[in-house]
């Protein structure tokens, strides 16, 4: 049973009590863990109740928020049979078709809108640089800096605005919430028309601004965002009514569309559609199924088709003043690649730092976003300061670093490339007198693609300095740990790919005498290694790497680093998302159990709960309404007795049929099971899937509360059990594998005078932290393991 009450609590709202006795000020309280003695760094975002009764909160945008499940589980009630039984072939045709229509929908807009984001950013940014680079080479350097400065200024100002004023929940990637909604966590305020909205302007602003951040993780919500409108035709009190959009008004093809969404806005940030597939899969999906498969698979092949159509349009510099509207990372097919015994141990040291500064990254990263969250709770005005006080040190960086090096003179075998005349190119200018380049203002006075493509670049082996490496290296590590987590949106991919491109480079240079490959596919692998050290991505991440590189011969070194980098960072911490997820307190469900939790038993970890609140088949009105205002559980036992002295389980009620009863007042003067087509013509489809409403709502007369309502045509018949003897380990596994909501506990033992029902158990009660706070014993066990 879930206590799931509340509306939002917004920062800034008059204090009160909610359920748990945590208050609003001490839920956003970082520090307010009942324990003075430790830093307030070392507690968590929110004062968690620790025990199996207690209301679930979590960080959702700016806001603390009651986290509900979602109801995948699919109600096998009277209606819901009759339902199905009753639907023709032609309407069965037309809800498949309609899936896919909608896959194909999601990866067709999701395609368009990534190119026209490649496109402005590629433009607002190319109009930047080149101004600002014009009045450096006129020796106006102040000038340059404060129209950098200013330019980048004004743009951050647009997007943190937006994320601050308008959708709090559209700042940052969105991936950890997608993780959790995909987990059977309703996210709250995350895939609506003004997130989407803000999440496209904000990145385009953010990203054009030069801030150390992506559009990756934003289009990834950008994809599930518009999966989520179009499952529902809109969002809120300006949602379409079409009829045929009933067939997707629930949480299990809404989960679909969503997953298609998230693999279509990886397809279109790296152009490639099987990694996005592969990284749904691996990353973000946490229920899977071959139909799914093939669905996510055509929503990224459409993505591809619309990607390439804007690459042909864009051929020759047409729409970017990049390139071809930054749509190409890197494309090495035409390079060979050779192995020797040399180049193992340049390659096992990257996938060694990386699996290293990966884990180091994502440790600093976690104090950051602690840090940021102590300014952010002071309200907008500290957000906003924020993020263009980041904005600030990002424009100083970037505009003086490159002063820092030394002029390099054009080697004669670059030939006429060098210096770079054109808008885009290896060998920039900046301040360097003619037949001389700046190889750090060529990474640095560029867009992410832009400079991504650069340091990839194949055959330039002696193009960038080690210094210029190295500081390039720094700037964008110190950049990306204070960029991450301001009001903005953002992503972790981009960032993390130069960063580990330039210490793949370094190692190159370094250990030049054993390296054989090009120093461009060391960046590759070095960009490679420190993602999966990171994220722990693998498979995913080299077939990503393989549809960037286009060469099938980066296939086997790619896996090695890949698998060295997540080895060595799963022995330091978890991924960056499973932190965030733990910060924000999302009651994620991981797929593997803590391995204390075989020493504890369902039974057991039922009884340290209240008792189950159970209704009859039919009952008085008065008993459900009081069962309804006195908790807010989403599910309830229903009881039969065929006999007297004879009690047994008939199925589980849902607390929106309940109420959906009682607004229809459907209710009986004596107590009698209604007939089948008695509720069919009270109730359909549509106003049982309504989630909207509660019973404080309902105005219901004295005479009324002392009438009966029957609950069989709404009760779910085939709920799931298991015996109270079952481990708490292997309740976790059913639980999340067959993504349920309510888990029936069941006596070993039956009998006249032994209740049908031990309890139930839902997503809250198997948290790990839920269950030591009502177990402390176990704790030691824990650290044992």
């Amino acid at each position: 049973m879930e206590e799931e009450q509340s509306p939002r609590l917004a920062a800034g709202e008059p204090e009160r009590k909610l359920e748990d006795g945590v208050t609003d000020a001490d839920a956003e309280d970082p520090g307010c863990t009942g324990n003075a003695a430790m830093s307030s760094l070392e507690q968590p975002l929110l004062k968690r109740s620790n025990t199996l009764t207690a209301s679930h909160l979590a960080m959702v945008g700016a806001k603390v928020s009651h986290i509900e499940s979602l109801d995948y589980e699919i109600i096998e009630n009277d209606l819901f049979k009759h339902d199905w039984r009753r639907r023709s072939n032609v309407e069965v045709l037309q809800y498949i078709f309609l899936k896919w229509a909608m896959a194909f929908l999601v990866g067709l807009l999701t395609g368009v809108i990534a190119s026209l984001i490649n496109l402005a950013i590629e433009n607002i940014s190319g109009l930047k640089m080149l101004h600002m680079v014009q009045l450096v080479r006129e020796k106006r350097y102040w000038a340059g800096f404060l129209y950098f400065a200013g330019v980048n200024f004004g743009l951050t100002f647009v997007a943190a605005m937006l994320c601050v004023v308008f959708a709090p929940t559209a700042a940052g990637p969105g991936i950890p919430e997608i993780k959790a909604y995909l987990n059977g966590v309703d996210t709250p305020n995350m895939f609506g028309a003004p997130q989407l909205i803000v999440k496209i302007i904000g990145s385009i602003c953010a990203v054009s601004s030069g801030l150390d951040l992506g559009k990756e993780g934003p289009l990834v919500h950008i994809g599930a965002c518009l999966a989520n409108l179009l499952s529902q035709g809109g969002s809120g009190r300006h949602r379409l009514r079409w009829r045929w959009l009933r067939y997707f008004d629930n949480d299990r093809d809404r989960r679909d569309l969503i997953t298609c969404g998230a693999s279509s806005g990886v397809c279109a940030a790296f152009r490639a559609p099987v990694g996005g597939v592969l990284f749904a899969l691996e990353e973000v999906a946490t229920w899977w199924r071959s139909a799914l498969l093939w669905r996510t698979f055509f929503s990224t092949a459409t993505v591809v088709v619309v990607l390439r159509g804007f690459i042909e349009v864009c051929r020759n510099g047409r729409c970017g003043l990049f390139g071809e509207g930054g749509l190409i990372l890197f494309d090495v097919g035409d390079v060979a690649v050779r192995y020797h015994a040399g180049d193992l141990l340049p390659v096992t040291i990257v996938g060694v730092l990386g699996g290293v500064l990966g884990a180091l990254y994502n440790h600093v990263l976690h104090k950051v976003l602690r840090v940021y969250n102590l300014i952010n709770e002071k309200g907008r005005a500290a957000k906003l300061a924020l993020a263009l006080a980041v904005c600030a040190l990002t424009s100083a960086l970037l505009y003086v670093t490159p002063f820092a090096v030394p002029c390099t003179p054009c080697d004669p075998a670059f030939g006429g490339a060098c210096p770079t005349l054109g808008k885009s190119g290896n060998f920039k200018r900046f301040n360097c007198p003619e037949g001389h380049y700046n190889d750090l203002a060529t990474l640095l006075h560029a867009t992410n693609v832009d400079a991504t493509r650069n340091i990839f670049s194949t055959g330039t082996a002696g193009e960038f300095r080690l210094d210029s490496l190295l500081i390039f290296f720094a700037v964008y590590c110190v950049l990306g740990l204070f960029t991450f987590g301001i009001a903005v949106p953002s992503g972790l991919f981009l960032p993390i790919i130069l960063m580990g491109s330039a210490y793949g480079r370094v190692t190159a240079l370094v250990l030049s005498r054993f390296a054989r490959i090009d120093h461009g596919l060391y960046a590759v692998l070095g960009a490679a290694a420190l993602m999966s050290g990171s994220m722990r991505m693998t498979v995913s991440l080299v077939v990503i790497f393989l549809e960037l590189t286009n060469n099938l011969l980066l296939l086997p070194i790619t896996m090695f680093v890949l698998l060295i980098a997540k080895t060595v960072g799963d022995a330091f911490n978890p991924s960056i998302y499973e932190i965030i997820l733990d910060l924000k307190g999302l009651p994620f469900l991981e797929a593997k159990p803590e391995p204390w939790m075989k020493d504890l038993t369902v039974g057991e970890l039922a009884a340290a709960k209240p008792r189950a609140v159970a209704l009859q088949v039919v009952e008085r009105v008065s008993t459900v309404v009081e069962a309804l205002r006195a908790t807010r559980h989403n599910g309830f036992p229903v009881l039969d007795r065929p006999r007297p002295g004879v009690s047994e389980l008939h199925g589980l009620v849902l607390r929106s049929h309940l109420v959906a009863a009682l607004r229809k007042r459907w209710f009986l003067p004596e107590r009698r099971r209604t007939e089948e087509w008695e509720a069919r013509e009270m109730f359909s489809s549509a106003e049982l899937a309504d989630k909207c409403g509660g019973v404080d709502e309902l105005e219901i007369s004295p005479e009324e509360m002392g009438m009966y309502v029957d609950l069989h045509p709404l009760t779910n018949t085939t709920p799931y059990t298991v015996v109270e003897t079952m481990s708490v380990a292997k309740a976790v596994v059913l639980f999340r594998s067959v993504a349920l909501r309510h888990m029936l506990i069941m006596p070993k033992f039956q009998g006249p005078e032994i209740s049908p029902i031990v309890g139930i158990l839902t997503r809250q009660d198997l948290i790990a932290h839920n269950i030591l706070g009502a177990f402390p014993h176990l704790a030691s066990k824990r650290k044992t393991h």
